[in-house]
């Protein structure tokens, strides 16, 4: 059972944890094969290399939980997936999306089919019934670095499980350190084509944003999208490394009288939160201004240890759930009150199932949160144990898991 952990409100008050349902967990992660045959095949090539395979995103559509394996060793199945969620087995294989085939990595070309997807991170969902991602194009990042495309931005059409469109980034939306690992998207139910979407460069330490009306990019820089020299040395699941991750989580908020939203963001490798209103972000001019330094507030800081991975708001409660990596578990606090930590509260924690929890979404139609762990400093600088349950996908309800903290309203 998840830890009961306690800890303590505005007032000294001591606040059990709301204990998240555990949906699925595997030792190792396996996908449906089109047949016995092909998986047997593809082990013997290594082009299916079951250790190397870890789950690192997740987004939920109607029945759909999405789930991805990035490429970053050799031997992964496909990268991009979904899970039934009325799956009735605890550890399903991951079934590849759109297609097999669109999962496949080139063999005699450089070239991709429309739909082909090489690799990548995190996934979003929007109001439109699109999935929105960034294929970074490489395969093996911490190996041979096999690069099959530029970084890439897909939208897929949830509902007829076509693509809809592909946009490679631009020569000026890139640096030679970028690392997209992360995408979310600004747009109304009744107005689809005018979307925009934003994703962070934590190695480069900028925003790339994209405008599908304008089929244009283009890219902010910003010192707050530097980590903080001082907080990156991170010890996770007794796992120590040192980290210089940028700008990385991002969060939206409710639409302002202006018509815009606030963008709440944070490098990786700090504990700090800052944010922009998006007015700046999707006016080109505006965002490309070496004069827009003030348009950027800090917002506050959420205290020691206190790094975050990915972070998600909640719109009818205007709460940010934001991932604790050195804390093993997801925190929350209300945007109404001043960000610091007296008015953060542990939602979940647990020290052996929560190690690393990499990314987490809230249900766009119901009260919950899903969160992934996934080992990840143990995948990358020590060994995965596959003996050992090393992934796990919670939901969490998030009006019980607020109530009596300082997050509720």
């Amino acid at each position: 059972m998840l830890s009961l952990v306690l800890v303590l409100g505005l007032c000294g008050a001591s606040l059990a944890l709301t204990e998240p349902e555990e949906l699925f967990a595997w030792k190792q992660i396996d996908y449906t094969w089109p047949s016995e045959q092909e998986r047997s095949e593809a082990i013997q090539k290594g082009t299916y290399i079951q250790l190397n395979n870890l789950p690192l995103g997740l987004e939920r559509w109607q029945n759909k939980l999405f789930v991805t394996v990035p490429r970053w060793k050799a031997g992964i199945g496909a990268t991009l997936n979904y899970i039934p969620l009325d799956s009735n087995t605890k550890s399903p294989p991951l079934t590849p999306y759109p297609s097999w085939q669109a999962n496949r990595l080139p063999t005699n070309s450089t070239t991709l089919d429309n739909d082909q997807i090489v690799s990548t991170f995190r996934v979003k969902a929007d109001v439109c019934d699109r999935l929105w991602l960034v294929d970074t194009g490489v395969d093996d990042i911490l190996g041979s670095f096999k690069q099959f495309t530029k970084s890439t931005i897909v939208i897929i059409d949830l509902k007829t499980d076509k693509v809809l469109k592909r946009y490679e980034l631009q020569q000026s939306d890139m640096k030679e350190s970028s690392f997209f690992a992360n995408i979310i998207v600004d747009v109304e139910p009744d107005n689809c084509d005018n979307a925009f979407a934003y994703i962070p460069d934590l190695g480069g330490y900028g925003i790339v944003v994209y405008s599908l009306a304008a089929d244009d990019s283009w890219r902010v820089s910003h010192n707050f999208f530097h980590f903080d020299p001082l907080q990156g040395d991170l010890t996770v699941g007794g796992v120590n490394f040192h980290w210089t991750d940028g700008v990385f989580g991002l969060a939206l908020s409710n639409k302002r009288q202006n018509g815009y939203r606030t963008l709440y963001f944070h490098p990786l490798a700090s504990t700090k939160e800052f944010a922009v209103c998006t007015a700046v972000l999707r006016n080109k001019t505006a965002a490309t201004s070496p004069n827009n330094y003030y348009s950027f507030k800090i917002v506050g800081d959420k205290g020691v240890k206190s790094q975050t991975s990915a972070s998600d708001l909640e719109l009818s409660s205007n709460i940010l759930f934001f991932s604790q990596l050195q804390k093993d578990g997801v925190a929350c606090w209300n945007i109404r009150k001043p960000l610091k930590p007296e008015n953060i509260a542990l939602v979940a924690h647990d020290s052996e199932r929560l190690i690393f929890t990499n990314d987490i979404k809230l249900d766009q139609n119901e009260p919950y949160l899903y969160i992934l762990s996934d080992k990840l400093p143990h995948y990358l600088y020590r060994s995965i144990n596959p003996d050992e349950v090393n992934y796990r996908i919670f939901r969490l309800n998030t009006v019980e898991a607020v109530k009596d903290t300082p997050c509720s309203n």
